[in-house]
């Protein structure tokens, strides 16, 4: 499988297709390259080099007992993309993973990135405190880890039949694969690294990272996002960036990427060749 190993020593998985202007895909928590799949396709076919790494911890790359932060995932990342030695990159970046592009631009994207999308983004934080009075409550991110500790298993199945695709709303179709799908990739990660995700995406504050990104950025919400409430994430991350466009869809949900693949999929095509 091809990997790079970085300078502390932790392999990252990686996937490498195509040729042409890259663009390069941050997944979401605990999820893996593989949640990329259908845009990687989509684009490959469309002419451009698809690239897509799963997180330290995640996937097929190491499970390390430190490091899962965001400050660690950003340096990672420079550490791929230098060594692909990628130049005029898009990159987007699901959930998690776009507080990963975020804090990965605005520190290491200077003449390597030419645009990039956030969607269903995590920015500017997530966790509910006086700068941020209309975030989630710290309890909510207290009982992710007690459910990830005391059955992760089980955990795992629970956030895709429920909110996180939005199935759990009256008259959504089910999809049985895309749950199994979504287990599966979690269970493939590390317990300890995915424990420790939650902090890095709840409360990490991108809010001075969004200010320094200076290339064009689509945010893509949906507003029935259970996930990252959008109206505490992409309307407030979009008034923070320098060349920020935001579009919110009605109805969609966290893994909007994946229920309206066909929408989203030709949104971010027509950004690309603006």
């Amino acid at each position: 499988m091809p990997a790079i190993k970085l300078k502390d020593g932790t392999q990252i998985f990686y996937k490498d297709w195509g040729s042409g202007q890259p663009i390069v895909f941050s997944h979401g928590w605990p999820l893996s390259a593989d949640d990329w799949d259908t845009q990687m396709l989509f684009f490959l076919h469309h002419g451009y080099r698809v690239i897509a790494h799963d997180r330290r911890g995640h996937g097929r790359s190491s499970q390390t007992s430190g490091g899962n932060d965001m400050d660690t995932y950003a340096s990672d990342l420079a550490e791929l993309t230098a060594a692909l030695d990628l130049k005029d990159a898009i990159h987007v970046g699901h959930s998690t993973g776009g507080g990963e592009v975020a804090r990965y631009v605005a520190r290491y994207g200077k003449g390597r990135v030419a645009k990039a999308a956030l969607v269903s983004a995590v920015p500017p934080v997530m966790v509910k405190k006086d700068s941020n009075p209309g975030g989630l409550p710290i309890a909510v991110f207290d009982g992710l880890r007690e459910a990830l500790t005391a059955n992760r298993a089980q955990f795992f199945l629970d956030v895709p039949s429920g909110p996180f695709y939005g199935f759990n709303r009256p008259g959504a179709k089910v999809i049985e694969g895309v749950i199994r799908n979504w287990w599966r990739q979690g269970m493939m990660g590390g317990a300890n690294a995915h424990y420790d995700c939650i902090k890095a995406f709840s409360e990490t504050d991108f809010t001075e990272d969004l200010k320094m990104i200076d290339v064009p950025t689509l945010v893509l919400h949906g507003d029935d996002d259970q996930i990252v409430p959008y109206a505490d994430a992409g309307v407030l991350s979009v008034k923070l960036l320098k060349h920020g466009t935001l579009k919110v869809y009605p109805g969609y949900p966290h893994g909007m990427l994946t229920t309206h693949a066909d929408v989203l999929n030709a949104d971010l095509l027509a950004f690309f060749k603006s």
